[in-house]
């Protein structure tokens, strides 16, 4: 008679079989991801937010440091922000409001836009309409160009019952330029009454604009010289800056007499200064608007 050849598997020995295919398994994987971890390939990206803003927290002593450091002259910082990152909300139009006090949307606007149908836009629950007039090439000769659009855009808003302000994109470097661009305004307004303010657009648009090496002490002058000359003349001036160009480039507590425009793109409320309009996306989506359009919320 033949006796049967049994095997008995210990415990131990499953266990460890099991143990030795996992870690295979786990070599594997690894094999195939590492690649892909060290890759090129885009990744997520945070809110888009001005060219040199920063997340990370600032306070307001900070925020004038790097002007500080330039300078002998003192800085001192503006009225502190009231706001918080909880106290703005997207209403039923999905434009972003603010809670803590009386505050509307509105967007700013350029050729880039087209032509608008305005009574879509303020069906929308859009309030208000800055306009741009025209702009100064960033080129050494700067030359002063109307906005096609500008006078259709100023008529449209106004028909459409929208309160209306308008804004220059400008790379004046001094303040005879500064006069050139606001005669230049002046004239594409010509009887046209404005209800919101006008602002003065000034902005490095690229590395190698003339504006490139604008300073502290020349900017601050140059928006002075701007909101003082259009208060003479009847008009509503506002400063316009995004975070990189009020940390580096402004003197605000300078400015304090007029209300501040901040471009910011994101829906929570970091900046550290107290700001009359936050410019909070330069992709809003507005019926009557093709394309991507600038919205702003304004706290007056």
């Amino acid at each position: 008679m033949k006796t049967k050849l049994r095997i008995i598997f210990r415990p131990e020995v499953i266990l460890g079989l099991v143990a030795l295919g996992a870690f295979l398994l786990f070599g594997v994987l690894l094999y195939r991801c590492v690649p892909l971890m060290l890759s090129d390939r885009p990744r997520m990206e945070a809110p888009r937010e001005p060219a040199g803003h920063t997340d990370a927290p600032v306070s307001p002593e900070e925020l004038l440091q790097e002007v500080s450091e330039e300078t002998t002259e003192p800085t001192i910082p503006p009225e502190v922000n009231p706001y918080t990152k909880r106290d703005f909300q997207y209403n039923a139009g999905n434009y972003l409001l603010c809670t803590k006090q009386s505050s509307y949307p509105g967007v700013d606007v350029s050729a880039f836009q087209g032509e608008i149908d305005w009574d879509k836009v303020a069906s929308s629950g859009i309030r208000f309409a800055i306009i741009r007039l025209g702009y100064r090439g960033w080129g050494k000769a700067g030359k002063l160009v109307e906005d096609e659009f500008a006078k259709a855009n100023l008529e449209g808003a106004r028909k459409a019952g929208l309160q209306v302000g308008a804004y220059f994109f400008s790379q004046a470097l001094t303040t005879e330029e500064v006069d050139q661009e606001i005669e230049f305004m002046l004239n594409t307004l010509g009887d046209f009454t404005l209800d919101m303010p006008i602002v003065f657009d000034w902005e490095i648009p690229v590395p190698e604009a003339r504006t490139a090496n604008m300073d502290a002490r020349t900017l601050t002058d140059l928006q002075k010289y701007f909101a003082i000359t259009m208060t003479e003349k009847g008009h509503d001036p506002m400063i316009y800056f995004n975070w990189n160009i009020s940390r580096n480039l402004l003197y605000l507590h300078e400015l304090e007499d007029y209300p501040f425009w901040l471009a910011l793109y994101q829906d929570r409320m970091t900046y550290p200064y107290r700001v009359e309009m936050w410019q909070y996306t330069d992709r809003g989506q507005v019926p009557g608007i093709q394309g991507n359009v600038d919205v702003n919320v304004y706290m007056p």
